[in-house]
């Protein structure tokens, strides 16, 4: 982010970059010669991943479960929604896995590594640690509170209509992050085989989107297997293929003077860490790390499991799948860095901006054709992998916590149903034209991340785990000055300066071709804003509970109705309940 935020701006007067503010301009960049071989392969691996998608539901819906599974879920929606919190060990492992291993992590590792360096790749151990702070902190007690989702927590405390408020970054987190992945998908086809990004950007959501409509949590899970399979087998596959191409300097050295120049005082390879960006690179580490967690993608998950065993195990075993699907995409950074580009059917230098691109090129230009449709499928699966979850997961919180929770709150399990298939749709669409229309998605991505860590995450805590310690005027005023103070601590993705300059701040320039430089923070603001918004609830918590104790008659101004609210969040479901319901 650090480094993306500071090149989004125009470059059409540079040479280097004039071929990439064309394709940014319009669509003045000639499209590669469609390649039909390639595109019959890709038309074969989504029927194979559609066909699994619909077979799915059916495979883990026979009959010897079905009575088990409706033991777990109150309705036909919650079971869409959660596969019947009948997700064993095996399946869980690998969606779970899948949902955060898409094409943004793995083209987005090997861009960061040629860019900035290994010390820079924060993403893949920082998204481990993650997952596996997320199974100790959050899988035990919310799967057994037999939650929906990530929301019910804080819509019992804080009520329907202000718990709903958390919807808002939670949603754009989970359509923008869809639409980064599907237009890095986009670009990936075009390089490769030569298909418009914006027909391959339909075909690929639709796909998506039609076997999740069909079956749910079921079909994302079990075409997830596939999926995962696919990414890891399609890249390792690769990687030997790349290493033995003639312009690649083997073996591989991480220094790579010979294409950055004799004089480069440290390895490209691993990085540069300056003293004045220590604060930036923790900032980015304590987010990737806190706010990897609120995500509806991962709980949906953890909450559909078999039992608290389950959940817990499979988000152990994804933090170290999540790492090691991450070595093959930083073995292909370093390989781009040890090739010389020039001597390849490519014929020119790769310039800063073509290193988001370096999966599909490396595939393309180092690889046999077969090989490169392997690895193509790889990236495919990828990208319908993330983008299946993140659409589910969303569309899920809006039918639930939003559409049945406050608007509707007499909803039968028929209207709830359709209502869910209706959202997944829209939601579908909206990532889709974000991703064809918007050119900065990834960086939009990025502010909602910030988002979801200042604003979510503590809240999240504190019910969970702190329920008797915040309370409604608690969370009004710490989600309020939290999102005050991050909006006023400037976004250059956004392209505006800061208000408020924190320490270190690198005052707003132009650089020498006369374009602004927005000014950025090196300050850990993020982190800062994040802590205070933990204090503010809990001191305006104290107090108002203090004030209401202690002043009784001061309870007719209670006009959020704070202190009828629960202090326990939800006291756990029993199932043996539902099935005398059931039965009766």
């Amino acid at each position: 982010h650090y480094y993306i935020t500071n090149n989004l701006r125009r470059r059409s007067d540079r040479p280097q970059e004039k071929r990439l503010a064309m394709a940014e301009d319009g669509d003045e960049l000639p499209q590669p010669k469609l390649n039909v071989s390639g595109l019959i392969g890709l038309i074969v691996f989504y029927l194979i991943i559609f066909a699994a998608g619909i077979l799915s539901h059916k495979v883990l819906k026979r009959k010897s479960r079905k009575q088990k599974q409706k033991e777990q879920v109150e309705s036909n929606a919650e079971d869409m929604m959660l596969a019947g919190r009948d997700i064993n060990y095996f399946v869980g492992i690998f969606t779970m896995t899948a949902t955060w291993v898409g094409g943004g992590y793995i083209n987005g590792t090997t861009e960061s590594v040629i860019k900035n360096g290994l010390v820079w790749t924060q993403a893949p151990i920082g998204y481990s640690i993650s997952l596996f702070l997320g199974g100790i902190l959050f899988a035990e007690k919310m799967r057994t509170m037999s939650f929906v989702t990530m929301l019910d927590p804080l819509q019992i405390k804080y009520g329907k209509p202000l718990g709903a408020l958390f919807y808002i970054p939670a949603f754009s987190g989970e359509i923008l992050w869809s639409a980064s992945i599907l237009a890095a998908l986009g670009t990936s086809l075009r390089v490769i085989c030569g298909i418009n990004d914006t027909a391959s950007i339909i075909v690929s959501a639709a796909i998506a989107m039609t076997y999740t409509l069909f079956g749910g949590l079921y079909s994302v899970a079990f075409t997830d297997i596939i999926q995962l399979i696919c990414i890891f087998v399609g890249l390792i596959f690769s990687i030997p293929w790349m290493t033995g191409h003639d312009a690649v300097t083997v073996p591989l050295q991480a220094s790579n003077v010979s294409m950055f120049g004799p004089d480069q005082p440290y390895s490209k390879f691993y990085g540069k860490l300056e003293k004045n960006d220590v604060g930036v690179w923790i900032d980015y580490a304590i987010m990737l790390i806190f706010g990897g967690i609120p995500w509806q993608a991962y709980f949906q998950r953890v909450l559909s499991a078999r039992s608290v065993s389950v959940a817990k195990t499979l988000s152990f075993c994804a933090a170290f799948g999540c790492f090691c699907a991450a070595i093959p995409s930083i073995v292909i950074g370093l390989i781009t860095m040890n090739t010389d580009w020039p001597n390849t059917e490519y014929a020119q230098k790769l310039v800063k901006d073509d290193y988001k691109l370096a999966v599909p090129l490396t595939l393309l230009y180092l690889t046999p054709p077969a090989v490169a449709f392997i690895g193509l499928g790889a990236v495919s699966a990828a990208v319908m992998s993330s983008t299946d979850s993140s659409i589910l997961g969303v569309s899920t919180m809006f039918t639930r916590n939003v559409f049945v929770n406050v608007f509707y709150q007499k909803a039968s399990d028929r209207v709830t149903v359709w209502f869910l298939r209706a959202t997944i749709l829209v939601n579908t669409i909206i990532a889709m034209l974000i991703a064809i229309f918007v050119k900065t998605v990834y960086g939009l991505y990025l502010i909602c991340s910030d988002l979801v860590f200042i604003l979510l995450f503590p809240h999240l805590v504190l019910v969970v785990h702190f329920p008797h310690r915040t309370n409604k005027y608690g969370m009004v005023l710490g989600f309020s000055i939290a999102l005050l103070l991050r909006v006023l601590s400037g976004e250059p993705v956004l392209k505006y300066n800061a208000i408020i300059k924190w320490a270190g701040y690198v005052e707003p320039s132009t650089d020498s071709y006369g374009e602004p430089v927005y000014g950025r923070q090196r300050f850990p603001f993020r982190n800062l804003i994040m802590a205070l918004n933990f204090i503010i609830t809990l001191s305006t918590t104290w107090v108002t509970q203090q004030l209401f104790k202690r002043y009784p008659h001061l309870l007719k101004y209670d006009f959020l109705d704070a202190q009828s609210m629960p202090v326990s969040p939800m006291t756990p479901v029993q199932p043996e309940i539902r099935q005398k319901e059931t039965s009766s």
